[in-house]
């Protein structure tokens, strides 16, 4: 059986479209790596969006199990819950750090202003700052063309305010790359206590540019996330202007 075998539920003549809607590659952890040199996207801007929305069990009532589990819960009052990502203050942002091949090494994030440059280094570009998780969610650009130029990249999301918001939102990063189908990772593991989240490394192996799944969650933010991987950048607390 071959890798595409095992990552692709249709036909190799369906590689028609990177953004459309029955195109789709999810990564797990048992297929957790793709190559965008293979597929022949490794050119043109790779497209790479965050959105998340609250969990059905925390806006529509218990979940359907639990009364099974503890039944006394039928008596007990239900605490309001709000019911639109601005009232629960839920602020996912989404990051990449980047290591160039000339050894510039930075970040590319909301926090801070870190924005980045699409046509010049670093060759990414985070669009803006959504803080209410909308349709659209915030997206980052990364500009392929110059993919010999980049040496690894790493995707993360991170939550700005103290909202334990990955235990109450469920989150998807979306790769769309210029040609074939989009790449999903979803964030959906439970870990009420973590601020940040490593979702996706984008490595160039030898000519070669690679994207795998981590999902790896940690009670820190960046500058943890900056150890686990060995960046080496120097961390300062940063704030965002008032919305």
């Amino acid at each position: 059986m071959g890798f595409w075998d095992g990552v692709w539920r249709g036909r190799a003549t369906d590689f028609d479209s990177g953004s459309a809607a029955t195109n789709a590659i999810e990564l797990t952890k048992r297929h957790h790596r793709v190559s965008l040199t293979k597929q022949g996207a490794a050119s043109g801007n790779l497209r790479i969006n965050l959105s998340w929305r609250m969990r059905t069990s925390d806006i529509g009532g218990p979940e359907r199990g639990s009364l099974l589990r503890h039944p006394l819960r039928l008596f007990t009052p239900e605490v309001v819950q709000a019911h639109t990502q601005s009232m629960v203050n839920v602020d996912l942002d989404l990051g990449c750090m980047y290591e160039l091949n000339d050894g510039t090494k930075g970040v590319v994030q909301p926090l801070g202003g870190f924005f980045g440059e699409l046509n010049d280094p670093p060759y990414i570009k985070l669009s803006g700052d959504d803080r209410f998780g909308s349709g659209t969610g915030e997206t980052i650009f990364v500009n392929l063309d110059h993919r010999d130029d980049f040496k690894r990249l790493l995707v993360f999301v991170y939550i700005y305010d103290q909202t334990p918001a990955f235990d109450r939102t469920h989150a998807v990063v979306t790769l769309y790359p210029s040609n074939g189908p989009r790449i999903e990772i979803g964030l959906d593991e439970r870990h009420p206590q973590a601020r940040s989240c490593a979702v996706v490394l984008i490595e160039n192996a030898k000519g070669e540019l690679v994207v795998r799944r981590e999902v790896k969650f940690v009670y820190g933010f960046q500058a943890e996330l900056d150890r686990l991987y060995g960046w080496g950048l120097q961390w300062g607390r940063g704030y965002k202007t008032k919305a």
